[in-house]
């Protein structure tokens, strides 16, 4: 072949071209360099941001295969964390953007997993086995990025009780397997909404284990998938937008549980506030550049109650409902759980905060029990319990998730203050056992070894504990003194003397069989947008906790010159560590200062934490910080203690059967009722070839089609299952017919699985279906 020459004119532009993409290489170089530790890849799909809006992913999960091989669980067979390094994909190309805002992803995925044969987390009572389902669970993600796309943080709000240290060091591994360093442990907050009707079963602590009945892998391995495909959805529907923030009092939906211990801080302090709870709701609102709505997360301190510890039906409380009633109103024409709009309402200081209004009341005499030691004259504090402020439990929880629905509407619609300025964040693990807190200048004190008072055993007035045990103890008792001795062993005087005043009942920080029964090392971390910092609790504050460390940590923002920050409280973040009262309120020992498990300057110790993390932001010294001691993962946890056992129909049915049918006729405001054969729901946690266990559908003559109305998400449908012997059960669908509801014929369609084995072979997990016959619903 004749030799190829160029001429005069292609050899110039030869030359251009090679010195043009050596300046974009060099560009590309000095961008990554000077973007610091932060790092941008693409995911495994190779999804890019973009300057147009993209179509929201579909928020729900994908279905499965009707059968899957199930092995036996064993104490061995625990889930680990992801063991793989991080994946080595191609950078994104730089976002050269020329706009005012922030890159915002929101995303929404299903979280439920178990709603039968498991503890439901959070009154710690034996025996409140969840039973069914009232409302999903879901994680909602928020992703936050700059123009260029260099900084970014991770805003997650879960429908479960707390995240527990366990969760987040799966997400985050499998996150890090995904994404290489582009979310990391500085720059992702999980957080959980407190429910109290959400699955136990995802702890590797030991007291929480025991709460939780043991660990349950099936609910664990569907949480952490939920977090990470509400994640992957928010990665993916990033575009350009912007963030306004409001704020704003709710009234009449919260009280002090104990109002005594608050009364303990100085009065000088009392009478800066007007009440004692905070009534300020924070409010973030989502748009993207149009003005489309995108997303709100809401941060206020009320504990999801509501559902008191009688209910089995797994579900997302007054917070929950909340989040149902905005999301329902902003994806008009979608099912619960479906639609791009994505509103969250977090937790915050929490701790000493009930929705149950009406207070506390003897339920034999009717008569106050407000008092030092919620106890009652005849029944003791097993008596004093605090009513909502509705009928029933389901009632309260709609009248107080109605109200804050009702303010974070008013807020998201009047927020005007643009939310600017560059992103942070920070992250520490910090040994808690072992900080020394600086009371002054010359004096120090230290935190202690975990340890829980006799007051945790009596409960809250919002879910009692069972046993004879009050609030407010500060002496032991020999009787139960002895019994943990002849159990657990002698409690050292090291850790009494630590605690004092708080009698110890379980020495939990010095106890390690099988695993330590509660973490040592807890998660500190910060995440700031412009004027707006977020700060990661690792347990529930009081109301005076959290004034402390929010007036705290804006004065050590302002001391190294970032003024008029907003801080909230973000609470039950990346691990468990139960409460954190004020010193002062630690001395009257009431529940949640027996619960404040690292002693009487754990507020303290906290506050010099995140000051510290504040101002290594502020002075742009975070690369400065230590990373601290990592917190373990265990292998062989406890075993779930209700064993996996072949579902059976009876003689003559299959499952799915109707055993009693709907009326022929209703009308709104009844009540629609029918019972089918059932296999036990924990099987469809495992194979998830459908994604509801009931649907509601109406009957459109025009298209001669079914039309699903309801799924089990939504609030006015009711799944209870009714477990029998020798794997026999019957599941009952309610639906009570709303006043939207339409004239014209429904039927009710309920979805399972069921378990079975053959002789010498695997369990295997089979869908199955029934139908009901029709019925009308008719006009008044």
């Amino acid at each position: 072949m004749a030799k190829r020459t160029f001429s005069n004119l292609e050899t110039f532009l030869i030359f251009l071209l090679v010195m043009m993409t050596a300046i974009t290489v060099a560009l590309l170089s000095l961008l990554f360099t000077t973007s610091g530790t932060i790092e941008n890849h693409k995911d495994s799909g190779g999804h890019f941001f973009s300057t147009t809006p993209n179509p929201p992913a579909t928020q729900g999960s994908t279905a499965t295969q009707s059968s899957t091989a199930t092995q036996r669980s064993t104490a061995t067979q625990s889930s680990t964390a992801t063991q793989t390094s991080p994946v080595t994909s191609t950078p994104e190309p730089p976002l050269f953007q020329n706009f005012s805002g922030y890159h915002i992803g929101v995303g929404r995925a299903d979280c439920t997993g178990q709603v039968a044969d498991i503890n439901l987390m959070g009154y710690s009572k034996s025996g409140q086995n969840a039973q069914g389902i009232l409302t999903r669970l879901y994680s909602r993600a928020f992703i936050m990025a700059e123009p260029d796309g260099s900084n970014r943080t991770v805003f997650v709000s879960i429908d479960i009780g707390m995240v527990s240290q366990r969760l987040r060091l799966e997400v985050l591994n499998r996150l890090q397997s995904k994404y290489g360093s582009l979310y990391r442990r500085d720059n992702v907050i999980l957080s959980g909404t407190h429910t109290h009707s959400g699955p136990a079963g995802y702890f590797q602590y030991t007291v929480f284990v025991v709460a939780s009945e043991g660990f349950s892998n099936r609910t664990f391995q569907h949480m952490v998938t939920g977090i990470l495909k509400s994640i992957d959805i928010a990665h993916t529907n990033m575009k350009p937008g912007k963030i306004f923030i409001n704020k704003g009092n709710v009234d009449g939906v919260q009280i002090n549980r104990s109002p005594y211990s608050y009364l303990q801080n100085p009065q000088s302090e009392r009478a800066r506030y007007s009440s004692n709870t905070d009534k300020e709701m924070v409010v973030l609102k989502m748009v993207d550049l149009n003005g489309d709505d995108l997303g709100l997360i809401s941060w206020f301190a009320i504990h999801p109650v509501s559902m008191n510890n009688s209910n089995h039906l797994v579900n997302s409380d007054n917070v929950g409902y909340a989040s149902y009633l905005l999301e329902q109103e902003k994806n008009k024409g979608y099912l619960p759980g479906q639609g791009p709009f994505v509103a969250a309402f977090a937790s915050s200081n929490l701790g000493d905060v009930s929705p149950n209004i009406l207070g506390p009341r003897c339920i034999n005499t009717g008569e106050s029990c407000d008092n030092a030691d919620s106890t009652c004259p005849i029944g003791g504090s097993n008596m004093c319990i605090a009513m909502g402020p509705g009928q029933d439990m389901f009632d309260s929880t709609q009248i107080i998730g109605r109200a804050m629905y009702q303010r974070a509407k008013e807020l998201y619609a009047s927020a005007s203050q643009e939310v600017t300025g560059p992103l942070a964040s920070a992250h520490q693990w910090v040994d808690m056992t072992n900080v020394t807190v600086w009371l002054n200048s010359t004096h120090t004190a230290k935190t202690c070894k975990p340890a829980l008072g006799y007051s945790f055993a009596a409960g809250t007035i919002d879910g009692v504990g069972g046993l004879n045990f009050t609030q407010g103890k500060t002496e032991g008792d020999p009787f139960w003194d002895t019994i943990r001795d002849q159990i657990l062993g002698k409690p050292s005087e090291e850790i009494k003397e630590c605690h004092k005043p708080k009698p110890i009942l379980l020495h939990t920080g010095e106890l390690s069989k099988p695993h330590p029964w509660h973490p040592n090392i807890v998660d500190v971390q910060i995440i700031t947008l412009g004027s707006l910092a977020i700060t990661a609790i690792p347990g529930e504050f009081t109301t005076m906790s959290g004034r402390r460390l929010r007036e705290a940590v804006q004065a050590e923002f302002a001391s190294h010159g970032m003024q008029n920050m907003t801080v909230v409280i973000s609470g039950l973040c990346n691990v468990y560590t139960h409460y954190i009262t004020t010193y002062e309120e630690y001395q009257a020992q009431r529940y949640e200062a027996a619960s404040t498990i690292y002693g009487p300057h754990t507020l303290s110790a906290y506050i010099q934490l995140f000051r510290n993390l504040a101002k290594a932001i502020a002075t742009d010294t975070v690369a400065n910080l230590s990373r601290g001691p990592e917190p373990p993962f265990f292998q062989q946890l406890i075993v779930p203690l209700i064993a996996n056992i072949v579902d059976r129909a009876p003689t003559g049915r299959t499952f799915g059967d109707v055993l009693q049918p709907a009326k022929p006729e209703y009308r709104v405001g009844e009540v629609v009722e029918v019972i089918f054969v059932g296999a036990n729901p924990k099987n469809s946690a495992q194979n998830q070839t459908h994604q509801t266990f009931l649907t509601v559908e109406k009957y459109e003559a025009t298209s001669t089609s079914w039309q699903t109305v309801c799924n089990d998400a939504s609030w006015e449908t009711r799944f209870y299952w009714h477990k029998g012997l020798l794997g026999l059960s019957n599941a009952t669908v309610e639906w009570h017919i709303p006043d939207t509801a339409q004239p014209g014929i429904y039927r009710i369609r309920y979805f399972g699985h069921n378990r079975k084995q053959d002789i010498l072979k695997p369990a295997v997990i089979l869908s199955f279906e029934g139908t009901s016959p029709t019925f009308e619903v008719v006009t008044t």
